[in-house]
Formats: structure tokens, C-alpha cells, sequence
């Protein structure tokens, strides 16, 4: 069987066992949830020796640390898809859910109601803890999902897949709902992304080079997450000591995400009193700076910023950092530069907050915290299938809502159209 039979194979079988998922109970689909975290935790081990086997091979091809760390699956990161697999078992079941009602002058009663989307592909890079989230995600919304993932999480990415199934199958899944392309061949992205007759909806998740070709080559719809060009506004009434711990975080905790600050804007009337120590604070977190003319003054070691600097996810310790006049200069340069994933202000003034929230056009935006919480987990959803920075259907962390369609569903009395 050569790409693309195999490919369409899978596609065909998840069509199949879409049919059946949509007959599950909320209770049937939580005991099976349940059944994969404990599939998963008594699999460890052996996940963690197929990481071991990723890691290795990433090393040799020269992955950046960043990428590395995406990579890795340590306990902790283990534990956390486990637990989200029981917190995604615990949220309310959004499919059946009555949207609206309403009766029309001819006894026509209307019901609009969540429905599954039927078959969705994720397409992803590095991570393989997405391997689980989007699993769960779709299972919950009784949605059959395709998993591909990169080739550089391939024996991490089956090895969750395989386990996820096996428990699940325990407490009676139907077969094939969590399928993960087995091949690193890029010929099954492209079978992938025009199977119309079996995907109903693609999600990719990874670096712009891969959701540009995914949005080239698909037939079937796709709900993106181009970059994650995420900014931090210190406004002049910003409280120093808190701005200095947001910036930090937002850059630091995590350079590799998405939602990891890459551009710091500050205001200029504070900028000399707050630049010089935050540089102290980034050079200790052996962060590369590189700023406008007015930060090269204030900082010794900052680099000068090209115009390509302000546009770029570094997913790495490296910032842009710019002096501006005000906050609406910090939000011009937002909206020209950034790319609708995640924004922030650390400001005590009401009217610059309102400002900002109102104007920067992203689909997440903070005062006085940091860029980090952009995460469906963080926002209480359990896990998420990926942030979309699109404005149609979705918008920001994705979780159990945003993976459901809805039908119409009417009722009369033998009512007629004249």
C-alpha cells in the first residue's frame, strides 16, 4: 500500500468511527477518558524510552535547545497531559447543548444545537504533549481526529497515540477514533490536506513555513495560528516592580511558545529608570537584546533592531525591545508588527487600559499580567487543540466550544410552506 492509500485509509476509517462516536454518552466518553490517563501513566516508561529515541536523533540533527525542550517529555510533563485528560473528563459535554430556541408565527419551533465536526486533522511540530490534548479535545467532542506529527516526535507521538487508544478501547471506544499517521513522508501532508471526502476541518499547529504550505495545499477548511508575535506594553503609570516580573516571565519562563513575549515596548518617560535593571534581570537570564536607537543608549548590551526584528518569533531567548512615545504609538506598533496571538499592558491607568483593550487587535489581550496564560489549560478548558489567531469560527485557545458545529433542528405540526 503505497502514501496515499494508506493515508486515505485512515481517513476512510475515521469517517467511520466518527458515526459511532456520535452515539456515545457524555458518561461513556468521561469512563474512556479516564481509561487513556491510566493507559498513559502505565505506559510511561515506555513513552518516555521512545522520547529518549526522539531526542537522541534531535541532538544529531542539530535542534535548537528551544526545540529540544518543546521535545522533551519529562514525568512532569507526562503528569500534566494525564491530568488533562481527567480535567477534559470533568468539563461540561458541549455536544447536545441547546444554543438557542425560538417559535416562529407559524408554530414552527427552532432549536440550534451543537453538533460534533466530524472527522479534524491536527498537523503539528515538536510537541508531543499535543498528541494527547488534541486527542482528548476532539474525543470529548465526539469528533474522530488525524493526528501527523513532526518527524522529529515520530516514536513519541505513536507511543501516546497507541497508548490513548489501548485504554480507551478498555472502556468500549470504537476503533480508529485516534489515528497518528505513522509515516514521516511529506507526500501524507498533501493526501492529508485535500481528503474532502473524510476531513472536515484541518488545524495546524506549528512554525509559519508549515501552516503557509497547509493553507497552499488544503481543499479541506483550516483554522490557523500563523505566529505568535506576542508584545508587553509598560505604560508610564506602571507599577515598576510589577512590569519588571511580568516582562521577565513573559520572556523567560518559557522562550520556546508561543505565547513567550518577543517584543518589550516602553514608555519613554520611565524607560531610563525601568530599562537599565530590566536589562540586568535579562542578561541574567542570558537573554540577547535587541532594541531601537533610544535602548542602545540605555542598554550597553543591546544590539541595534533591524525593521525584520519586530516582526519575528524568535521562540528563543532573544527580545526586541523600542522606547514609545505613549500607548498609542505602542499600539500602532502592535497592530503593524504583531500577529493577533497575545498583548499586554502593565499599566494603573484606567483610560490607557481601555484604550489599549479596545484598539490592539488580537484575540487575547492582558492588563497587568503576563502573555503566558495564553493556554486553554490556564484558561480553564482543560487542555487546547492550538490558538487561533483566524476571526471566522474561532478565536485564541481553542478548547471543547470551538471544536463543535451546529445544526438546526425544527419542529412542527404538520406545518406547510405556502
Amino acid at each position: 500500500m503505497n502514501i496515499k492509500e494508506q493515508v486515505l485509509k485512515i481517513g476512510a476509517d475515521a469517517k467511520k468511527a466518527s458515526r459511532k462516536l456520535a452515539k456515545l454518552s457524555t458518561r461513556k466518553k468521561n469512563a474512556i477518558l479516564e481509561a487513556m490517563a491510566e493507559e498513559l501513566d502505565a505506559q510511561r516508561a515506555f513513552i518516555q524510552a521512545e522520547n529518549a529515541k526522539d531526542l537522541a536523533a534531535g541532538r544529531e540533527a542539530g535542534l535548537t535547545n528551544a526545540m529540544l525542550d518543546r521535545l522533551e517529555l519529562t514525568d512532569d510533563r507526562i503528569d500534566g497531559m494525564i491530568k488533562g485528560l481527567r480535567d477534559v473528563a470533568v468539563l461540561s459535554d458541549p455536544v447536545g447543548e441547546e444554543i438557542s430556541t425560538w417559535n416562529r408565527p407559524n408554530g414552527l419551533e427552532i432549536h440550534k444545537r451543537r453538533v460534533p465536526i466530524g472527522v479534524i486533522g491536527i498537523i503539528f511540530e515538536s510537541r508531543p504533549n499535543v498528541t494527547c490534548d488534541a486527542a482528548a479535545l476532539c474525543f470529548k467532542t465526539s469528533n474522530a481526529v488525524i493526528l501527523r506529527g513532526g518527524k522529529e516526535a515520530i516514536h513519541s507521538n505513536l507511543a501516546i497515540a497507541n497508548a490513548m487508544q489501548k485504554g480507551g478501547e478498555t472502556k468500549g471506544m470504537p476503533e480508529n477514533c485516534i489515528q497518528l499517521i505513522p509515516t514521516i513522508d511529506r507526500e501524507a501532508v498533501k493526501v492529508m490536506c485535500q481528503m474532502t471526502d473524510y476531513l472536515d476541518l484541518i488545524i495546524p499547529r506549528g512554525g509559519e513555513s508549515l501552516i503557509r504550505a497547509v493553507m497552499e495545499m488544503a481543499h479541506v477548511p483550516v483554522i490557523k495560528h500563523y505566529t505568535g508575535v506576542c508584545h508587553t506594553y509598560v505604560d508610564v503609570s506602571a507599577d515598576l516592580s510589577m512590569a519588571w516580573k511580568i516582562a521577565e516571565n513573559a520572556k523567560c519562563q518559557r522562550p520556546g511558545v508561543c505565547n513567550a513575549m518577543e517584543t518589550l515596548l516602553v514608555h519613554k518617560d520611565i524607560a531610563d529608570d525601568f530599562l537599565p535593571k530590566m536589562a540586568e534581570i535579562y542578561d541574567k537570564n542570558n537573554v540577547e537584546m535587541r532594541g531601537d536607537i533610544q535602548t542602545c543608549k540605555l542598554i550597553g548590551l543591546a544590539k541595534p533592531a533591524t525593521e525584520e526584528d519586530w516582526s519575528t518569533e524568535y521562540v528563543d531567548l532573544i527580545l526586541s525591545i523600542k522606547v514609545v512615545d505613549d500607548v498609542r504609538e505602542a499600539i500602532e506598533h502592535i497592530n503593524t508588527y504583531g500577529s493577533g496571538h497575545s498583548d499586554a499592558i502593565v499599566s494603573e491607568d484606567e483610560k490607557a487600559t481601555v484604550k489599549f483593550l479596545n484598539e490592539v487587535d488580537a484575540a487575547t489581550v492582558y492588563v497587568n499580567a503576563s502573555t503566558r496564560f495564553t493556554d486553554g489549560a490556564e484558561f480553564g478548558m482543560g487542555a487546547e487543540i492550538g490558538v487561533s489567531t483566524d476571526k471566522l469560527h474561532a478565536r485564541g485557545p481553542m478548547g471543547l466550544e470551538e471544536l463543535t458545529t451546529y445544526k438546526y433542528v425544527i419542529e412542527g405540526k404538520g406545518q406547510i410552506r405556502e
